[in-house]
């Protein structure tokens, strides 16, 4: 897989994670990095957001600076 769109669920409805006003969605890219389990690493267009996906689909947050404290993805979908 090239690119996924990881799912997050929206911190304006947090009960929410399937509605379109419930969710928010980022388009990232595979790189040529793996993460610290193995796996290919992704990241957005602005490279702030580092995913490392597994094969199984499995979503870990890379953080790509101080203070971050990164959400879990609800789901991360196959885009090719």
């Amino acid at each position: 897989m090239n690119r996924y769109e990881l799912v997050f669920k929206s911190t304006e409805s947090p009960e929410s994670t399937e509605s379109a006003q419930g969710t928010d969605a980022v388009v990232v890219t595979r790189t040529a990095q793996t993460g610290p389990g193995g796996h290919p690493v992704y990241e957005d267009e602005t490279g702030i957001l580092r995913a490392e996906i597994s094969d199984q689909g499995e979503v870990r947050i890379l953080p790509t600076g101080g203070h971050q404290d990164p959400t879990a993805p609800v789901r991360a979908r196959p885009l090719d």
